[in-house]
């Protein structure tokens, strides 16, 4: 059964990366804080052996919190099997419980029994290392339901030492938005019923990063994977955008590999860095320090699905994302020795804001 009442504990020993706790702090501007979990069933289990890998991204959302805003209010999305897609609304911010300390978050529709029956009450709740929750169709229908656990093994930054994914200007009020891998890469485990089809999975490779502010950048992509066969717990982050700082814009791109307790990270700001990104289907990244060289390639061989992402004007269909797209990833070290060489098909791969008229080229 779901918690109601409370938001969940996480687990105390688990180290958490900086701005795993809640941002809002009561005040009354456009603002909005955001989830994105991901779970790569690359290895299905019976009865489902032999059909194509899939993957289960979850985007929660509570935008204008102190509520009286016509933004006002709360959002589930599900990306699922196939690119298939579902989405409800939560109005009621009441309802959204979050610490400012940790990563815990919850919002549900109903708040007691005598609302909504308990096997009916639908919303959703997460910690570092739990996630669960329920989604209706309008007529009161299960359209989703999961629940599993999470072994988080890589969060961003070196394995004892997490960091933030910005740096320590993320600490200051002048980024728009801000963005935070929660965990690079964890191991999920446990059962996700969709559309009436249930996916019971060990061990399967999870994925949480979180953004908060007044908007989402005017125009960036992102590519994400954790589920290489060639490379066990390999972890790949890549992205860039046009964001706001203070009161200028500017182009920013990051790359970052979690591979075999080694963290590589590879800023537009600090080191040699291309990019080359089509208005869909192909994304290609370079980037080179004194020390390694990276390039990144991806593909995309279907039409993707379109999510609702923050704006200033609200919830907008301004995001396009596929979670079966194919990414090479090499890297090498100064002297040219092979580091990691390998493709996936199971990538996120995105581009979102606007224009997308041309293919978008960039070079620090």
């Amino acid at each position: 059964m779901i918690q109601k009442q409370s938001v969940p504990n996480p687990t105390a020993n688990h180290l958490e990366c900086p701005h795993s706790g809640y941002h809002w702090r009561g005040q009354s501007e456009r603002f909005f804080e955001g989830w994105y979990l991901r779970v790569t069933l690359s290895a299905l289990a019976e009865p489902l052996q032999g059909r194509i890998a899939q993957t289960f991204a979850f985007m929660y959302s509570i935008d204008d919190p102190a509520g009286n805003s016509p933004y006002s209010g709360g959002v589930a999305q599900i990306l699922g099997p196939d690119e298939s897609y579902y989405c409800r609304t939560f109005p009621n911010v009441h309802r959204f419980k979050a610490s400012p300390r940790h990563l815990a978050v919850s919002h549900h529709r109903a708040d007691s029994r005598a609302d909504q029956s308990a096997h009916q009450t639908e919303g959703y709740q997460f910690t570092s290392d739990a996630h669960s929750g329920k989604l209706l169709t309008p007529s009161g229908a299960v359209q989703a339901e999961w629940q599993y656990t999470i072994e988080p093994i890589a969060t961003w930054g070196e394995p004892a030492r997490p960091k933030a994914t910005a740096g320590w200007l993320s600490y200051l009020p002048v980024f728009e938005p801000g963005w935070q891998v929660l965990m690079a890469h964890g191991l999920a485990s446990g059962w996700i019923d969709w559309q009436g089809t249930r996916y019971e999975f060990e061990h399967e490779p999870a994925y949480a990063e979180k953004n908060w502010g007044g908007a989402f950048p005017t125009k960036w992509f992102w590519l994400q994977c954790n589920a290489f066969p060639d490379a066990p717990g390999l972890s790949i982050t890549a992205a860039g955008g046009a964001r706001e700082v203070l009161f200028w814009k500017e182009n920013v791109g990051l790359i970052a590999i979690h591979y075999q307790g080694q963290f590589y990270e590879f800023l537009s700001t600090k080191t040699a860095f291309t990019w080359t990104i089509d208005p869909w289907g192909y994304w290609h990244l370079t980037a080179q320090d004194y020390r390694h060289r990276v390039e990144i390639t991806g593909r995309a061989h279907d039409e993707g699905a379109y999510v609702r992402v923050p704006t200033r004007e609200g919830m907008q269909w301004l995001c396009r994302d596929t979670t079966h797209g194919e990414l090479r990833v090499q890297l090498w070290s100064a002297k040219g020795e092979v580091i990691v060489d390998t493709v996936s098909n199971l990538a996120g791969l995105e581009v979102g804001g606007s224009p997308w008229d041309a293919s978008w080229t960039a070079t620090s």
